[in-house]
């Protein structure tokens, strides 16, 4: 289990600003239920749903960004639960893009790849992995989407949503899996010990200017199009 608690580049919980979250928010001194719970919440509901810059940025980038997606998400949850000594590792897929769909618009959507990298975490947990999707929308996002398309009580694709049971997705973590994109899952990549590994196998696949047009104009407009829906 060592290898499932190493720092690494971009699990770099030694750095002053995770170090600084974790004693401000005394989680070393949890039990470990509690502790998983409390950094799942923050993860999922004080880091907004949003567009970094790239998936493979470092914890301490995502955590300053203040936001993130289910790439970025997953890298601080990492680096929070290794900083406390939780084993976990990062499983990757591809997603169907559709899932994007609303919050992605026009041209920049028609663009996209059809096939996006997607991950989810698995934490060790009494000794079984658990699969942790559920904190890649923050409850307010998630709520006003829910709202907005009140009339959706089963399945739901869009705006980073798939689910199954749109209006109660298994978001809330009580010992078990967490999912809120698993039904946009296109192909399985395998687990591994960390993101860097998983990000180094599989990049997004962007063309240069596709990737600086990605990073200059589109996921501010992405990131745009969330805030709206957001604050409604």
């Amino acid at each position: 289990m060592r290898t499932y608690t190493l720092e690494t580049a971009l699990l770099n919980y030694s750095h002053p600003r995770i170090r600084q979250l974790i004693r401000a928010k005394q989680w070393d001194r949890l039990a470990p239920q509690q502790q998983l719970l409390d950094m799942y919440n923050y993860v999922r509901d004080t880091v907004l749903f949003g567009y970094n810059r790239a998936d493979d940025i470092p914890a301490s980038e995502v955590l300053q960004d203040g936001y993130g997606q289910c790439n970025t998400k997953g890298v601080l949850f990492m680096a929070l639960l290794r900083a406390v000594g939780v084993p976990c590792r990062m499983h990757g897929f591809t997603i169907d893009k559709k899932l994007q769909k609303g919050a992605m618009k026009g041209w920049y959507y028609r663009l996209s790849p059809n096939e996006i990298i997607h991950s989810w975490v698995e934490v060790h947990v009494e000794g079984r992995w658990l699969n942790m999707e559920g904190f890649i929308l923050d409850l307010p996002y998630l709520t006003k989407l829910q709202q907005t398309f009140s009339e959706c009580e089963g399945s739901f694709c869009g705006y980073g949503v798939a689910t199954n049971d749109f209006q109660n997705p298994p978001v809330y973590w009580d010992g078990n899996d967490t999912y809120v994109q698993k039904e946009g899952i296109v192909r399985d990549l395998g687990v591994y010990d960390s993101p860097d590994a998983f990000f180094a196998r599989h990049p997004q696949n962007l063309s240069r200017i596709r990737k600086v047009v990605y990073q200059q104009v589109v996921r501010h407009l992405m990131n745009r199009n969330v805030r709206r829906i957001r604050e409604g």
